[in-house]
């Protein structure tokens, strides 16, 4: 009897001990499951912000469109403004909004439709928005790198200071023909166009007034703009300068966009008005729209 209640115990043991084990193998396929299907979701991303950007089918308000020969990038550049309602009827002088991915194919259209609408709610105040229409994304919104990993997903890189030197020296100056500016002007972008503001921001930050970056793509280059921010920052200007910047979910940069608030409100120079919204529950593809409003708001009435 003492042997068949041992083997009984064995038996159930056994049991027990097969059970744990396909338990562990289930929740661990189902974490690789997990992981693979992250990962591949983040490379999809990558590619996405090297190409020509999402493409959108929102409806756009009036606007006009005109075409530049630029100097800079030896190209023809299709330009898009919008204005506010009443900016034809009035001689103010408005500051002017610009974005990367301003293409119709690209976010000017949602852009713009918001800036319409928390205008005419009378929650901003009023702005020229102009949008420049992407050619080659991947080479215009990067700086140089010296990674392998970052060349495969955009192998035309390092173009960003010559895309900054024409919107400054011949966008600009442009549209202040072109339009009643006041002067002041700022910047928005998302992902790889997020990269292009920080980068912006913390090299030539006289370039903009202001600055909105969405989930800016700060694994570039071995997070090179954040591994650098400290040194950046004692150089920054004397002249007033507004930020606001948000990060999503993507591991890979929102470990950056909290380590850089961490940073700012170590280093942040006193003429530096900042804000970081941390939104862990949007992912890269939805945290443009997501706060786009918020930052509006905040950065437009700040001015």
């Amino acid at each position: 009897m003492r042997g068949q209640g041992s083997i009984s115990r064995i038996m159930k043991k056994t049991k027990s001990d097969i059970s744990a084990s396909f338990v562990h193998s289930l929740t661990t396929t189902k974490s690789n499951v997990m992981l693979k299907l992250i990962t591949i979701r983040f490379i999809v991303n990558l590619l996405i912000s090297c190409s020509n950007g999402t493409i959108t089918n929102d409806s756009i308000p009036i606007y006009d469109s005109f075409t530049t020969q630029t100097e800079s990038l030896l190209e023809e550049r299709v330009i898009n403004v919008w204005k506010p309602s009443g900016y034809n009827e009035s001689i103010d002088s408005l500051p002017v909004l610009y974005m990367p991915d301003g293409g119709t194919k690209e976010d000017f259209p949602h852009i713009a439709n918001t800036l319409a609408k928390r205008f005419e709610a009378q929650k901003i105040e009023p702005i020229i928005l102009v949008g420049i229409e992407n050619t080659e994304r991947g080479r215009d919104l990067t700086g140089a790198s010296t990674t392998a990993y970052d060349k495969q997903f955009c192998p035309v890189t390092d173009g960003a200071k010559v895309f900054r030197a024409f919107i400054s020296k011949e966008l600009v100056p442009s549209i202040n023909l072109r339009c009643h500016t006041t002067g002041i002007k700022g910047i928005v972008g998302e992902s790889f166009a997020g990269l292009f503001v920080m980068e912006t921001f913390l090299i030539s930050p006289s370039t903009f007034d202001f600055y909105i970056a969405m989930d800016p793509s700060f694994w570039w280059d071995h997070h090179f703009l954040i591994e650098n921010t400290d040194l950046l920052l004692s150089g920054f200007t004397a002249k007033i300068r507004s930020l606001w910047y948000a990060g999503s979910s993507a591991e890979e940069i929102s470990k950056h966009t909290k380590g850089l608030s961490i940073t700012f409100r170590k280093l942040a120079p006193q003429n530096l008005t900042w804000k970081y919204s941390d939104q862990p529950k949007k992912g890269h593809n939805t945290i443009f729209k997501a706060t786009k409003e918020q930052a509006f708001i905040w950065a437009i009435n700040l001015i």
